[in-house]
């Protein structure tokens, strides 16, 4: 068959720049397309217009494993001259009428914190930080392979050790290991992340590799915003000889050039649709049929000041997971999976100006904020933000000089993948992170030779750690150039 190109892309999120860069590494043509006029997906950063010079990270902020996944940690960012400020406190939890609970970068400081609770939180992820690369392996392999890193005796133990945490985090006995208000909830604000049931194995999962995450490499941001990973990545695809295309919006592979590869970081929805008419009808149907999770609503403010935290420390801490105790933040998810708006959802902050000052301009500074919704709730998320910020930051109403609200049915506008605001691209369980989109013990292939689905709808979750792309491009080298041995990420090579 002719073809006019090795390799094509579509989509240019993370997950779609780490299969492109895989690829071009690997001596072959890539050409990669994005729908939008923007390149970088989830991880972009744009002026919104609304302050002069003010930008917004417009869905990720902080990249806890864009230095620990192991995608990254071969591609190095640091070394290619990306600067990253990792604070001191990686997350934090306010809380009524009292101290917010906070996470330090260093797990002994967080023990002492936590004073009377701070043995059982070591006892938690000391373990876990002997081989703190067992726990990422273990989270962001591809699940159906076995790393090297756990195939020794300490690796089972690894396993184990993580397996049991895991255990006890989502089962109903939850409160056994985790006694305390604050540890208790310390951990429940990571679980939410993944925007489900609580207790439950998916949140669970997430919420255990990131906190151990947390006290390892920490929760770093970018200097400058999130799309100064997207850059780095285009740079070296580029450098290459990959090519990028924005505002290209591809309906069907038709609308392509000829390829010998097509590697599609969309949803599972968007790649039955881009390659109707031509997949199995069984894999047709499982993309089709593979269920939206629980939705992100976002805001973006500009403030005249930092937020005024009732806890001053709280404005030391990267990331700031609003939404009370344990059992408010569990009550508050399970209304989002009853299809309910609930009254104090569970929001994430976090105010980039604090670790980075050039994102202060003329005395303003932007504020990076999403709730947690029902499914294509068109609701507008904005009030329901401020009273949550209100109840534990008085005054935040004050500091506000502009904002910009996407409400969860509006999220697919900026970015395809985000059908009703699910940002995960795909539901989030124990299950779905193994068959993901469908049952299959090829989850990247679409059941058409050289065609792989390679975002987020992929194992092994969402998140910007690059794994799904690389996962999805190492099979195509395997399966459609013979190319076994995966190409060097160095910038050195």
């Amino acid at each position: 068959m002719s073809t006019e190109v090795d390799a094509v892309v579509v989509g240019t999120g993370p997950n779609g720049l780490a299969a492109a860069v895989t690829l071009a590494r690997a001596g072959l043509s890539v050409q990669v397309f994005e729908a939008q006029p923007t390149i970088g997906g989830g991880a972009r950063t744009l002026d919104l217009g609304l302050a002069p010079g003010i930008t917004h990270d417009i869905c990720s902020a902080v990249h806890p494993l864009a230095i620990s996944s192991p995608f990254f940690v071969d591609f190095d960012l640091r070394a290619r001259g990306m600067e990253l400020t990792t604070p001191d406190i990686s997350y934090a939890q306010p809380l009524d009428g009292k101290p917010a609970a906070l996470a330090f970068h260093d797990l002994a400081e967080t023990v002492d914190h936590l004073g009377a609770a701070g043995p059982e939180w070591h006892r938690f992820f000391a373990p876990l930080l002997e081989r703190v690369d067992d726990a990422i392996w273990l989270s962001l392999g591809d699940k159906r392979s076995v790393p090297e890193t756990l195939r020794d005796v300490p690796g089972i133990a690894n396993v184990v050790k993580f397996g049991l945490r895991l255990l006890s985090q989502a089962s109903p006995a939850w409160n056994i290991p985790l006694s305390h208000e604050s540890t208790q909830s310390l951990f429940t604000g990571v679980a939410a992340h993944a925007i489900g049931g609580l207790p439950g194995m998916g949140t669970a999962a997430t919420a255990t590799m990131l906190s151990t995450v947390a006290h390892a490499a920490g929760w770093p941001s970018p200097i400058g915003g999130s799309q100064v990973i997207i850059d780095h990545l285009v740079a070296d695809l580029e450098a290459h000889g990959g090519t990028v295309t924005a505002d290209a919006r591809i309906e069907h592979v038709s609308n392509m050039p000829a390829a010998r590869a097509y590697l599609l970081d969309t949803s599972a929805l968007g790649a039955a649709q881009i390659f109707s008419g031509l997949l199995p009808t069984h894999v047709d149907r499982a993309l089709r049929g593979f269920r939206q999770g629980n939705a992100a609503a976002k805001v973006d403010f500009v403030l005249n000041g930092p937020v005024p935290w009732a806890d001053p420390n709280v404005n030391r801490a990267g990331t700031i997971h609003v939404g009370g105790t344990r059992a408010q933040m569990a009550a508050a998810e399970a209304d989002v999976m009853n299809g309910r708006m609930p009254e104090h959802p569970v929001c994430l902050v976090s105010d980039p100006t604090i670790f980075d000052p050039t994102r202060e301009v003329n005395g303003l500074r932007p504020l990076w904020t999403y709730c947690h919704v029902p499914f294509d709730c068109p609701l507008d998320p904005a009030e329901y933000i401020i009273r949550q910020m209100e109840r534990f930051a008085p005054g935040f109403r004050d500091t506000i000089v502009a904002y910009n609200s996407i409400p969860a049915s509006e999220m697919a506008g900026h970015n395809q993948n985000y059908i009703g605001g699910d940002i995960a691209t795909g539901v989030v369980s124990f299950y779905r992170m193994m068959a993901r989109p469908r049952t299959s013990w090829d989850n990247y292939s679409l059941g058409v030779p050289g065609a792989y689905l390679c975002s987020a709808a992929t194992p092994p979750a969402p998140g910007v750690h690059g794994m799904n792309g690389w996962f999805a491009a190492r099979r195509a080298l395997k399966n459609r150039f013979g190319i076994s041995e995966a190409p060097s990420l160095s910038p050195q090579a």
